[in-house]
């Protein structure tokens, strides 16, 4: 299984940029690729997807462990091709300051050499202190290749490949130029979700552009010089009969869900049900749960709000008892209001509290829940890991409002809790990985039969239950 992880000196320092325009060469050259993404994150393992074609999937040893996460990868990876893993932050950042779950201890886990982008401006034999320095922190991980950014010249590049490479002997196999625009499109979030960008083909051909600067040959030979790895057994248990309903909001105002996730939730009997929030006016007839994943309510806050038929129908649905699971922006659109922007946008109104969005991050990293509170999916006891990154909190709430879980780690939604509730809804701002957490894809299925055996005993659907 040929592979690398393209690792970085901090945020920022052009990771995705190199990974992106690196998958896009490879394809054009006429390889398979598939591409990994180190750490919880929704958009840049979306444009990864994007770049190789093929769906990205997230690899995290604080949220899985490294079985899993070992297992995920041999289970998705090619053997005839290249697999790209994407680091995340700075090579060594992690849980904590032993770097825990950093990009390091990913390429360890994987057995993966690395291949660093070192942001290049402004400096030239100091970025060989960089790279020795990583080297000494870490004498074991396999730094293997170095790609400078930023980029301002030849003779800027002849320095910094001069006093790279006599010093660390590690051969620079690669340089981007230092570009007037970023031809990625940005927000507060960090990048713009591909589903909303428009101009994909012009992002393209820029990424291949850059890919120019980029040497095939030897990042090839460095994916190549990966010891095997032995496959995953493939899987033989035999899907469950799809004998339940879920729907799922996927639009550009809900994008956020990871695809194990999804897979599931269809491995263990849901026929899945995508459902556009922005376009349907209302919940389709006879679903047996509701889920709502993350993504930038906020950013459609408008024609969210105006779509009141819609919202009506998430309240009617949660009132007459069916299963809803949301994750922050889920959370959001199950609110009374949206203060965005200075504006008010009224939502759905299953919970009796208002959300407001800010500016800066009200939470962001990996989190720890423990369910100490009985709630419509998961055991009381259940320890839970997952991530949390959101500039929205809630603001107003006028009654008491129940919790399933106090914050171990992280922020949550109010004192120290997270996943509200009420009826057989529950709502938080953490969201959860599938492998990580397989005891949620079973709970919430579990509620979702409970549903349709009550509609069944009953002799009605769902809709006429409401109706009734």
């Amino acid at each position: 299984m040929p592979r690398l992880l393209i690792a970085g000196m901090s945020g920022g320092s052009g990771k995705t940029l190199v990974s992106l325009a690196l998958l896009l060469a490879l394809r054009r050259a006429g390889f398979q690729v598939r591409a990994f993404k180190k750490g919880p994150d929704y958009i840049d393992a979306a444009w990864l997807g994007w770049a190789a074609s093929h769906q990205a999937r997230n690899l995290d040893t604080y949220l899985m462990g490294q079985d899993v996460v070992r297992s995920s990868f041999t289970r998705n990876a090619i053997t005839d091709g290249i697999n790209l893993i994407e680091g995340n932050r700075g090579v060594f950042d992690g849980f904590d300051a032993a770097g825990t779950h950093s990009s390091a201890v990913l390429s360890h886990c994987l057995a993966a050499p690395v291949v660093l982008v070192l942001n290049a401006a402004k400096v030239t034999r100091t970025a060989a202190a960089f790279v020795a320095g990583c080297q000494a922190l870490d004498p074991e991980l396999r730094i293997r290749g170095i790609i400078l950014n930023n980029v301002s010249g030849q003779r800027h590049e002849k320095v910094l490949r001069a006093a790279i490479e006599s010093t660390c002997e590690v051969p620079v196999v690669g340089v981007v130029r230092r570009a007037a625009v970023n031809p990625l499109p940005e927000r507060y979030f960090g990048l713009v979700p591909p589903e909303e960008h428009t101009a994909t083909k012009q992002i393209q051909e820029d990424l291949l552009k850059l890919a120019e600067g980029l040497d095939l040959d030897a990042i090839l030979s460095i994916a190549r010089s990966a010891s095997p790895m032995a496959p995953s057994p493939p899987e033989i248990s035999t899907p469950a009969a799809k004998d339940i309903k879920v729907g799922y909001l996927r639009d550009s105002a809900f994008s956020f869900y990871y695809p194990e996730n999804l897979e599931q939730l269809e491995q263990a009997g849901a026929e899945l049900i995508p459902i556009s929030s922005l376009q349907s006016s209302a919940l389709p007839e006879n679903l047996h749960a509701l889920y709502i994943g993350g993504g930038f309510p906020e950013k459609h806050a408008e024609v969210l709000s105006s779509n009141r038929s819609f919202l009506q129908s998430i309240q009617q649905a949660a009132l007459r008892g069916l299963p809803i699971y949301a994750e922050c922006g889920g959370l959001i659109l199950l609110a009374r209001t949206l203060r965005w922007n200075g504006r008010t946008y009224p939502m759905a109104g299953v919970f009796p509290f208002d959300v407001e969005g800010f500016e800066t991050p009200q939470g962001h990293g990996y989190s720890e829940l423990c369910i100490d509170r009985p709630n419509p999916f998961f055991s009381v006891g259940l320890v839970l890991h997952g991530h949390e990154f959101h500039y929205s909190r809630i603001s107003r709430q006028n009654e008491a409002v129940q919790t399933a879980a106090s914050v171990v780690r992280g922020v949550g939604c109010f004192e120290e809790r997270d996943l509200v509730i009420t009826q057989n809804v529950l709502a938080g701002y953490t969201h959860l990985h599938a492998l990580a957490t397989p005891e949620w894809a079973q709970g919430f299925l579990d509620a979702a039969r409970g549903f349709a055996a009550l509609a069944a005993c009953r002799n009605l659907s769902p809709a006429r239950e409401a109706r009734v």
